[in-house]
């Protein structure tokens, strides 16, 4: 089993830049989303593009990163000792809530309910490219 672990981390990697495309795409979708009318032609463009952003790439990206992530930690269970690994899931885990948070943010934009600003959307865009630089770092340089 252990020879199929780098092409179980080749996919988590590829998973992972598909997530992240994602997660710093749709929050930017959000700012020029609140430049527009409501009900106009470009917010209904908008709403059709978060949602195939969301629904056709987000999810199915997160869901397989979680399950190469997972995969490898099962071939080789050692992993779980180190100390770098535990701060890149707490990261993880933090991705996912903007995630989540970002799911519900199309959600309230699709039924016209938006209450953020774009300048919200500029600085929650932010925050996904910081948790990836920590995350980068910790499996890279493993600090700790």
């Amino acid at each position: 089993m252990f020879e199929l672990y780098p092409w179980v981390k080749a996919l988590h990697v590829m998973s992972i830049i598909a997530w992240m495309a994602g997660l710093l795409y749709l929050p930017r979708l959000f700012v020029y989303h609140c430049g527009v009318a409501p009900g106009s032609e470009a917010s209904e463009t908008f709403k059709v593009m978060e949602r195939r952003l969301l629904r056709g790439i987000m999810n199915p990206a997160m869901i397989a990163a979680y399950l190469f992530g997972i995969t490898m930690i099962a071939i080789n269970p050692a992993l779980m000792q180190e100390g770098w690994l535990h701060a890149k899931i707490l990261f993880v885990l933090l991705l996912t809530g903007i995630h989540m948070m970002s799911a519900r943010w199309r959600r309230d934009f699709e039924a016209g309910r938006n209450r953020h600003s774009q300048r919200y959307y500029r600085v929650m865009n932010e925050v996904p490219a910081v948790l990836m630089a920590g995350i980068v770092i910790f499996v890279i340089v493993r600090p700790f």
